[in-house]
């Protein structure tokens, strides 16, 4: 778990690359660049390695922009109506660089930020590697001095597992994500449209053409965001909302340890995604806004719909509206959250 020179920012800080590996070949990597999750390769039926993620093989690629390519989002993930947040009775104006919303933690968030790396030693003998940063009072707009610690470990079975563990002086929100593109059949080998779906979410909460949030619970049923039955993704397409994603809810407070959500199955691989969370809600994404100006790893462009996201994270207006999901944090009670992604093939 030897560090590695990733490049240098514009300011002149030094970015690093880690790479986590089983004894089954299976391998993660990502830079202190955002958490960015820069490749995951997982076996195949036969027991071949791909790249199922999205992105790049330098720094630049991901300074010049990028959709969220596998990075860390926050301070909130998704989108505050109208950038408008109130904690504690008190309302707060974020950036609204989503118009007219706020999107993924402002002009500068998590997924912009240089994250400070150290390996960690697990019992079960997994490669661990823990990412800390520390958000000060109003960085964004945001309340409170915040710090945050995640580890990223990848175990024998095959499961990448993220964990979070945040505290603040003040009240204040905090939904993080990872926001990995998915293709089980290989990033850069096209559409995902043949990826069978089942996402295990009874209620979504719909938007309007600017993507703004409705805050009401809406049943999934006769709608063409129902995935509780595995369908086949380009079955769905053509019927979905033009973002061609929903804010699935799950639970309304965190659980205590994380449950099955979602699956997702590549036929032609075998490969298998379980994505387990104990968090409130899951975003899904199936790649709509691809449009092949982007070329990756493989030196493929990324066309629309090259890949799919299962965001977990908590309601984004959950400041304001909790019972779609809490997302604040308290002084003196740490949030704490899990999300697995869990691989493995049929």
């Amino acid at each position: 778990m030897t560090p590695q020179p990733f490049g240098f920012l514009p300011t002149g800080e030094a970015i690093e690359k880690y790479t986590l590996r089983n004894a089954g070949g299976a391998s993660l990597e990502f830079i202190t660049y955002g958490g960015i999750v820069t490749a995951l390769k997982v076996p195949d039926r036969d027991g071949q390695l791909a790249d199922v993620v999205l992105g790049f093989d330098n720094l630049n690629a991901y300074v010049n922009g990028h959709p969220y390519f596998g990075a860390i989002i926050g301070r909130i993930t998704g989108r505050v109506s109208g950038g408008q947040l109130k904690v504690a009775d008190k309302l707060y104006q974020l950036a609204c660089n989503q118009a007219p919303n706020h999107l993924h933690g402002g002009k500068v968030g998590f997924d912009k930020r240089v994250w400070d790396a150290e390996p960690v030693t697990r019992p079960d003998g997994a490669d661990s590697v823990r990412l800390t940063y520390h958000s000060p009072d109003g960085e964004e707009g945001y309340p409170g001095n915040l710090d945050i610690a995640i580890t990223y470990t990848l175990t024998a079975k095959n499961e990448f597992i993220i964990e979070s563990d945040a505290t603040s002086d003040q009240v204040t929100p905090l939904s993080l994500a990872n926001h990995s593109y998915f293709n089980l059949a290989g990033e850069g080998t096209g559409s995902v449209a043949e990826h069978i779906v089942q996402i295990m979410a009874e209620e979504f909460v719909g938007m309007d053409n600017d993507m703004t949030l409705s805050d009401r619970r809406d049943p999934v049923a006769d709608t063409p965001s129902d995935f509780r039955t595995a369908r086949r993704l380009g079955d769905a397409l053509p019927h979905m909302h033009k973002s061609h994603g929903e804010n699935y809810l799950l639970r309304s407070n965190a659980s205590e340890k994380p449950t099955l959500i979602a699956r997702v199955t590549e036929p032609d691989s075998g490969r298998v995604l379980e994505v387990l969370t104990n968090d409130t809600c899951l975003q899904f994404y199936s790649g709509v806004s691809l449009d092949g100006t982007l070329t990756g790893k493989s030196g493929q462009p990324y066309n629309q719909h090259g890949a799919l996201c299962l965001e977990c994270q908590g309601y984004p207006n959950g400041s304001s509206r909790p019972e779609l999901g809490d997302i604040l944090v308290h002084p003196g009670t740490p949030q704490r959250r899990t999300t697995i992604y869990a691989f493995s093939t049929q």
